[in-house]
């Protein structure tokens, strides 16, 4: 083979300025230039021979062989300065060098490469051609670093992370949380099993019963129907408060525990009734009128506190306390929506109070009333002693409408809580109720359809929802794959994998399935108007064969990602853990020849040096997240290798995450051709190209049938009378192969042991005109390690 000389005046155009010359005889890199009539270059040239720099003083002693490569490529001046930044000049070599590489490699480096790895057969010089280019291109670029320092090329390590909402999750937050109403926010969605902070659906309200204060919340658990599997204070079971009572009300349900709909008015806010002793001025000594409902509602109750500030008594000579009383009244009057009065004030009551104590008292009263809006006043109609040895004081301290009917909350769970003020309560600890809650949902089988909602943990009646549900996607059960998700749900449930989240922020019905499915090593796709499901999962049978006879000419490559200094060494998935209910983290990486996920001792005594971080939202098992990590890390490790080709309509037969059969002779992925001829009785057939042996090996024969799928591979051997293209099948063939001229002929893919084919998955189809273009990635049963 000739060896070529490659000559580059621009850097910064190299194709175009570029001269490739073929040296058919012995000469020296001088002679050569000499040749041509070069003495010296206009310009400092550097001098690569076979990827490395030649100096100028070995120029007249250096002899072009046959398969070598030599470059002359002009550097660019200027640059650098000394201070210690980025030389843009530098990119430009390297650049100049890596187009030599893609002119030059692929059709000569390949056999050199080949030949000082110790590389002799076919199939060998084939694969390293494969690689040549890649090859050539990191030698060069080792070249000139080791010239002008060029930096080193940045690997994508496992480091992945999740979106966030317009608000903070108030679940998976590290601020602190408590019961809170989220205005404008999504309500809560719970999947699975979870520790949950209730958030506010009404406003908090508070009565004076026997002297007792009572508080009164609704409380929102999540769209949907739920277990209560356990329900606090803080991280108190509620067990452990006797003054605590609860009611949960599935979606459709009265609240029967307290009244729904409540209003305060925040005008009122103990203002003092003043006695008539005390008016001056002209004053009336009335307080208010204060609207008690918002314009749009009626209100069937109103609710009034007093409050004595100091308590109600008279101090006598003897040191004892003596009784005093109060006397007051309550007005109301009718208004419309804008205010205006709709008649005169009415008594709704008039109070008297007597009591004997230095200590705070607090009164409620309720008043029913006509169904309207409503507008209260206040006044008292007794003196106020103001003695300094009594205690005669009257404020008004809250007022209350109870509002007709009750608010429609949609499909949601609420939890009604009726708390008494005792020690064991204080106002912080009443705003941190807290529980764990598990889903239900209705589960499809083949067989039965859909079940009432259970409680479940599964993933498949997760991902079902979203896609149905009238808050997600609103599918018909025919728009999505009920039956691979049938599947698909017997080995998640045999695994163990489970999906607990709580959505809480903004997302769409895509990204929550995305991340239900993730949890189960799977994901979603569309094809034909219908959301279908793949799982990572090992695979027996490709759907399909590709080989020279249906690989576009020209379109195969292979992108070899490989290990850089930023490659992760281990896989760290952060989870939510179902015992602390609080942010966890499990890291695998491999250790010995085995990936396995690391004991506490080792992250400590020997932990790993760059791991890849990644967020898994909805694990909440340890062991689940310890599979999840190990999956991580061996798929680091072992797929690097992304194939891509063109072919025609045999493309549209393909689904994402298909394994398909591989054959090409680039890489020395097996043989494949047509078949030309079958002869039955003797079982020879002939080859439309001629069998490459390997001595001492079985090989074996898959064929294409006419759906595009492939048969279990027959064993094969040469048949007799050694003629090159034609074979013997030692088993039956599965099908009647197509030899004739009346149809497409039977694709065949063959080679010793495993090795007829490469498996890929598909990872991406994009149709071009009546082409499709596949992205895949090299399958590797090692991947599956779990």
């Amino acid at each position: 083979m000739r060896a070529r000389v490659t000559l580059v005046a621009d850097a910064f155009n190299p194709l175009r300025s570029m001269q490739v010359v073929e040296v058919s005889e012995h000469l020296t890199i001088r002679t050569f230039l000499d040749g041509r009539g070069i003495k010296e270059f206009p310009v400092p040239t550097i001098c690569l021979r076979n990827g490395r720099p030649l100096l100028r003083r070995d120029w007249a002693g250096t002899v072009i062989d046959h398969d070598n490569i030599v470059a002359f490529i002009a550097q660019p001046l200027g640059g650098g300065g000394g201070g210690g930044g980025k030389n843009p000049l530098t990119t430009v070599l390297m650049v100049a060098v890596m187009v030599v590489a893609m002119v030059l490699g692929q059709y000569y480096v390949g056999p050199m490469l080949a030949s000082s790895l110790g590389v002799t057969s076919a199939a060998g010089i084939a694969t390293v051609g494969a690689i040549s280019t890649a090859a050539i291109a990191s030698v060069g670029m080792m070249a000139v670093g080791a010239l002008v320092s060029a930096p080193s090329p940045a690997t994508p390590s496992l480091n992945w992370g999740g979106g966030g909402g317009v608000a903070p999750s108030p679940t998976y937050s590290l601020t602190a949380s408590g019961n809170q109403a989220r205005l404008g926010q999504p309500i809560p969605e719970i999947f699975g099993r979870h520790k949950v902070v209730f958030d506010l659906a009404a406003t908090p309200y508070q009565e004076y019963v026997a002297g007792e204060q009572y508080l009164f919340q609704l409380h929102c658990i999540g769209v949907g129907q739920y277990r209560l599997d356990a329900l606090m204070i803080d991280d108190t079971p509620l067990a452990s408060f006797e003054e605590v009572q609860y009611q949960v009300v599935p979606p459709g349900a009265a609240v029967t525990l307290m009244d729904a709909w409540v209003v305060t008015a925040v005008e009122v806010a103990g203002q003092e009734l003043k006695g008539p002793n005390q008016l001056t001025n002209g004053e009336t000594g009335w307080v208010g009128p204060f609207v008690a409902n918002p314009a749009a509602t009626t209100a069937h109750h109103i609710g009034i506190d007093v409050v004595f500030t100091n308590g109600l008594y008279y101090a006598n000579n003897s040191g004892t306390l003596d009784p005093k009383t109060v006397n007051w009244e309550v007005w109301g009057r009718r208004i419309d929506d804008l205010g205006a009065a709709l008649g005169d004030f009415i008594l709704l009551a008039a109070e008297t109070y007597t009591a004997a104590t230095n200590t705070q008292i607090r009164l409620s009263y309720k008043y029913a009333v006509a169904s309207a809006r409503w507008e209260v006043r206040l006044r008292r109609i007794n003196d106020r002693d103001q003695d300094g040895r009594t205690a005669h004081e009257i404020r008004w301290g809250e007022m209350r409408s109870y509002l007709e009917g009750s608010p429609d909350y949609g499909d949601v769970t609420l939890l009604a809580i009726k708390m008494r003020a005792t020690d064991n309560l204080s106002q912080r600890s009443s705003r941190l109720i807290n529980g764990i809650v598990t889903r239900k949902l209705p589960i499809w089988s083949p067989d039965t359809g859909w079940s009432e909602p259970v409680p479940t943990q599964a993933i498949a009646p997760v991902a079902a929802y979203i896609m149905r549900a009238a808050n997600g996607a609103q599918l018909a059960d025919t728009r999505q794959d009920l039956d691979m998700l049938w599947r698909l749900h017997s080995v998640w449930e045999a695994r163990g994998d489970r999906f607990s989240g709580v959505f809480d922020t903004t997302t769409t019905a895509w990204e929550a399935l995305v991340k239900v499915l993730r949890t189960g090593r799977a994901a979603p796709y569309q094809q034909g108007g219908i959301v279908r499901y793949i799982r990572d999962e090992p695979r027996t049978l490709p759907a399909a064969l590709f080989n020279g006879r249906n690989i576009v000419r020209g379109s195969f490559a292979i992108e070899y990602v490989m290990p850089g200094e930023d490659t992760a060494d281990a896989v760290t998935v952060e989870f939510f853990d179902e015992i602390t209910w609080k942010i966890a983290e499990i890291t695998a990486a491999q250790r010995g020849g085995a990936i396995r996920v690391l004991t506490p001792s080792e992250m400590i005594n020997a932990p790993p040096e760059k791991p890849g971080r990644v967020q898994m939202f909805g694990i909440t098992n340890r062991d689940h997240a310890g599979r999840e990590a190990c999956f991580l890390v061996a798929c680091n490790i072992y797929r690097r290798r992304l194939p891509t080709w063109k072919t025609e309509l045999d493309g549209m037969i393909l689904s994402y995450g298909e394994l398909v059969a591989v054959s090409h002779p680039m890489p020395a992925w097996g043989q494949g051709g047509e078949l030309v001829e079958w002869d039955e009785t003797a079982g020879i057939l002939t080859l439309s190209e001629p069998v490459r042996w390997s001595d001492g090996q079985a090989h074996f024969m898959a064929l294409r049938r006419r759906d595009g799928r492939l048969d279990d591979p027959v064993e094969i051997e040469p048949a007799p009378g050694g003629d090159p293209f034609q074979i013997r099948a030692l088993d039956p063939l599965p099908i009647t192969p197509d030899t004739g001229g009346d149809r497409e002929r039977t694709y065949y893919a063959l080679g010793p042991g495993t090795t007829w084919a490469q498996r890929v998955l598909v990872r991406s189809l994009r149709p071009r005109s009546r082409q499709v273009e596949i992205s895949g990635i090299c399958e590797d049963d090692r991947v599956h390690v779990n």
